[in-house]
């Protein structure tokens, strides 16, 4: 699948990023993917690679662009035990600054250049998202009720910010969480929130996983939880966007 790198205009600057998208013209659902907080890397290039060979156009921002283009630090190829220490010290600043206004504010500016695009055809779209990615997904999608009819996050804290956001969803839902960061009562509690919200979801633990399962160059990857992850993902994108 082709990639072709960009710059979207934010209200703080130049977000760089890269899109994904079947080749042969034509145009194509749009699909706003969040990294982990790893961030663009060869990994999630690979996976929206991926995402586009199903018939989706998928935006991948870089989320820390206010420090920097991507990669903001410099990763090792595997991130290992002996690695992840001091990947995450560099890391966690970054994270801890993108606060919940940065985030609406940036995606107000990825959705309005999402469906910009000249491959991207009318209609809604989906947004999906990994880490702390999920929670800015799902944040979005909250966000623009009308526009995002499908959302996907995966080993994500989806419930951070409450039962009031989660109750602005309107799209279709898929929650798949590790098994190391949600406790059985803990997903009955959100996914109480969600049938009081009235939403279409499903919600999972993804049995024996731990957080960043989805992701090849970690040592928390399992491959039977990233077929599951795709099993769940790409038929809830299928049933909610415009046919292609």
């Amino acid at each position: 699948m082709p990639i072709k790198t960009l710059q979207i205009p934010t209200a703080d600057g130049q977000a760089d990023a890269f899109a994904a998208f079947p080749e042969g013209g034509g145009q194509h659902p749009g699909v706003l993917m969040y990294a982990d907080g790893f961030g663009i890397r060869p990994v999630l290039r690979e996976m929206a690679q991926e995402l586009a060979g199903h018939g989706y156009y998928v935006l991948v921002p870089n989320l820390f662009y206010r420090h920097g283009p991507a990669p903001v630090i410099e990763l090792p190829e595997y991130i290992g035990a002996e690695a992840r220490p001091a990947v995450l010290a560099q890391l966690m600043p970054l994270i801890e600054a993108h606060t919940a206004e940065r985030t609406l504010n940036d995606a107000d500016a990825y959705l309005r250049f999402l469906s910009a695009q000249p491959e991207v055809g009318d209609g809604p779209v989906g947004v999906t998202g990994y880490c702390i990615g999920g929670l800015l997904a799902t944040r979005t999608a909250a966000a623009h009720p009308g526009q995002v009819a499908a959302l996907a996050a995966f080993h994500g804290p989806v419930g951070a910010d409450g039962p009031d956001s989660l109750a602005r969803l309107t799209g279709e839902v898929h929650f798949g969480h590790a098994e190391s960061d949600l406790t059985p009562a803990a997903l009955n509690e959100l996914n109480q929130a969600l049938d009081a919200a009235g939403v279409s979801y499903t919600s999972e633990i993804y049995p024996g996983t731990v957080h960043g399962f989805t992701m090849p160059d970690t040592d928390a990857f399992d491959p039977a939880a990233l077929r599951r992850h795709w099993d769940h993902l790409i038929p809830l994108l299928d049933r909610t966007l415009t046919t292609r």
